[in-house]
């Protein structure tokens, strides 16, 4: 059992057998329930008081989070239509809930499967899914919003770097969170505590695993997942499904590790759990008891068992309480459970017992919660606490922007080397493509005919590279994941990771273009001179750059890689119509193709200047029976590809360049532009929703 707290109520019932601790207030019965301790003062409220011991002082300091919730609904919409009025009041998903949480203390949410604990949540987070909507009122030390970054989520889904064995990803994450004022020992001996504290150390050589290969359990996943939250002590700490994966002794250990630091850094954390083992039940602070939305019970986790038993449900002997909290009110299966109806002294035995389906003996239970005076209590304590402004919850301290650059440029380096499908590969099928371009163009010669085969051949060059950096997608998608989950939870900033991402891949998309198209342009025999190849390569090599820009653009803005491939394929597609080859610029219709078309299409650029750095100062001879026998590089370039000569390749690639650097820019302005907007329209939602109540299933 956790041991008591200062702050933890607790209640002393009138042991009375004619009495309840629990009474309805409809019934003429009384009973003693006295709160020992009082409700937290102004001083309180965010002063930063600790409550126990922790070596590392620095992360244990700051606003402590009072964390309440009143009357919250939140609904999605329904599948079955619309009603008489036209209006889709949707499916509540949450039904009027009131509850809070404290620092130095552990809320655990329990109930059936879709009873609403990931999405209690969510809500309480600020990461409902943008088709839901939610009315009541949220608040963090008084105070209506939680500024982003400002608490710790560690989701059911383990977003975790795959490449990188355990002990890598705790440090990359120290090195990222930590504060400058610890010295990289410091951080590295962070990192290896936690891990040891999570029972990792087995595993800490031990890659993360991904589709190549096996690597780490379900279990020690969630370990991990924990661990990188757990780093920085967060004031405000929410887990869902941490015991998911685990057996029952390492789900002791991991949230005995975690009640230990809640109470000595003066932690508010919220956990929803599924079926929790006895030991670890008994670490539970609170206990929030969801059914189908409803509140079933809330309060000390330790009341519960007398809560059942003088509602007609008690416990049996030898069987863990919270399995029998959810056999009772999981009306999935609708099973019968036994019910004493008004004498609660005979036992299991008396005269007055009958059988009830799960879904009745639910209705009793949260009836009976609503109108006993422990609601009564909770909604006191909760308007008191939400009346009471305290300290804005911010973020701590952290690494430097310059820290956190670095340290993810060489987690992203390390990333794509071990990753075989983010550029590898994609290197074996350039090479591949680059023999077979460069045997069926192999010395191309300077005939007339060789005009069109240089033009087709640049063309496909610089289409195809640049369309295959669409194959390592699936890969930035999977970065793009952890990246949302740490600038949820407040590791970095956009900018770091933009940073980060640009410097590791450049080595890898240089390989990836020198070779190949070191490969096609000498066996194709194309313009000699090393400036011309040098400038080949450039082009090349910022198209792919300029490609990847934009795909992180279409991977912040779309679910999942699928359909990220496609849409960055239309996108692709679209252009290379439009880059002069496949229809001369000047047959184009003007209205939408060639304006805007033509100039805002980045291969137009790269032809134009791999067209001007080929033809150039050669020349080709005539067709028979045209007048002068030769023609000149730049006559080719105006008139056969009706390309503009007033300005040099190197201003193509000047304009290639700057269309990556306004593509990386996008990407930061929708990143910042949804952090910015969300807040805003879940605000909005939540002033203009009034949920419709529906049907408790029974209950008078």
């Amino acid at each position: 059992m956790a041991s008591a707290n200062t702050n933890v109520p607790r209640y002393i019932p009138n042991l009375s057998p004619s009495k309840s601790p629990f009474p309805l207030l409809n019934n003429q019965t009384s009973s003693t329930m006295e709160m020992e301790s009082p409700l937290p003062t102004q001083n309180e409220l965010g002063t930063g008081r600790q409550r126990g011991s922790f070596r590392d002082t620095s992360s244990c300091t700051g606003a402590e989070a009072f964390l309440t919730w009143d009357d919250l609904w939140v609904t999605v919409p329904s599948s079955s239509g619309t009603d008489t009025r036209g209006k889709n009041n949707g499916k509540a998903i949450l039904q009027g809930l009131n509850g809070y949480a404290q620092p130095s203390e552990i809320l655990a949410i329990m109930g059936p499967s879709g009873s609403g604990k990931s999405t209690l949540l969510d809500a309480l987070a600020g990461r409902l899914a943008s088709n839901t909507k939610q009315s009541g009122l949220i608040k963090v030390n008084g105070r209506k919003s939680l500024a982003f970054g400002t608490s710790a989520y560690v989701t059911q889904d383990d977003e975790l770097t795959t490449t990188l064995t355990v002990k890598e990803s705790i440090y990359y994450s120290a090195m990222l969170q930590l504060p400058e004022s610890m010295t990289n020992s410091e951080k590295k001996e962070r990192a290896e505590t936690t891990i040891r504290d999570m029972g990792l150390q087995e595993v800490m050589d031990t890659r993360i695993g991904g589709w190549y290969n096996k690597g780490l359990s379900g279990g020690q996943k969630r370990r991990v997942s924990i661990c990188i939250e757990i780093l920085t002590r967060p004031k405000l700490l929410f887990l869902d499904e941490p015991t998911s994966g685990l057996d029952s002794a390492a789900s002791y250990h991991v949230m005995d590790r975690i009640e230990k630091l809640t109470k000595q850094c003066g932690m508010t954390v919220i956990a929803s759990i599924h079926q929790p083992s006895s030991e670890v039940f008994d670490l539970f602070h609170k206990l929030c008891l969801l059914s189908f939305g409803r509140t079933v019970f809330f309060g000390p986790a330790s009341a519960a068992y007398e809560f059942f038993t003088l509602n007609g449900f008690p416990c049996p002997t030898k069987r863990n309480p919270s399995d029998h909290y959810l056999r009772t009110i999981n009306k999935d299966f609708d099973n019968v459970s036994l019910i004493q109806n008004e004498d609660t002294e005979q036992g299991l035995e008396g005269n007055n017992c009958k059988l009830l389906t799960t879904e009745e003996a639910t209705n009793i239970l949260v009836e009976s919660y609503r109108l006993s005076q422990f609601s009564q209590e909770v909604k006191l304590r909760v308007s008191e606490i939400s009346n009471k402004e305290g300290r804005i919850l911010e973020k701590g301290s952290h690494a430097c922007f310059l820290t956190q650059s670095i340290a993810l440029t060489k987690r992203s380096f390390v990333n794509m080397n071990r990753d075989l499908g983010y550029y590898w590969l994609r290197l074996g099928i350039y090479i591949s493509i680059s023999v077979c371009l460069g045997t069926i163009f192999y010395d191309i010669g300077y005939t007339f005919d060789s005009i069109q085969a240089r033009g087709s051949m640049l063309m496909f060059i610089a289409t195809l590279l640049t369309f295959m950096s669409i194959g390592g997608f699936p890969s930035f998608t999977q970065d793009m994941m952890i990246f949302e989950r740490e600038r949820l939870n407040g590791h970095y900033g956009v900018t770091a990771f933009i940073i980060g991402n640009t410097l590791s891949s450049t080595p890898y998309l240089l390989i990836n273009t020198l070779i190949p198209g070191a490969i096609a342009y000498y066996l194709a025999g194309l313009h000699k001179g090393f400036e011309h190849f040098l400038f080949f390569v450039l082009v090349i090599f910022v198209s792919v750059i300029l490609v990847e820009s934009l795909m992180m653009i279409v991977a912040s803005m779309v679910p999942n890689y699928l359909m990220g491939i496609i849409i960055g394929s239309g996108i692709q597609g679209v252009m290379m119509l439009n880059a002069g080859f496949f229809r001369l610029p000047d047959a184009l219709p003007n209205p939408f193709w060639k304006y805007p078309m033509y100039y805002i299409a980045f291969h137009r650029y790269a032809i134009e200047g791999l067209y001007k750095n080929e033809f150039k100062g050669l020349s080709f001879p005539r067709s028979q029976g045209e007048g002068s026998s030769t023609i000149t590089g730049e006559e080719i370039i105006e008139k056969i590809w009706q390309m503009p000569m007033s300005y040099s390749k190197w201003i193509d690639l000047y304009i290639l360049f700057g269309m990556v650097v306004l593509y990386r820019l996008m990407f930061f302005v929708v990143i910042k532009t949804s952090e910015k907007i969300k807040p805003i329209l879940r605000s909005f939602s939540v002033a203009h929703y009034k949920p419709t109540k529906q049907s408790n299933h029974g209950v008078p």
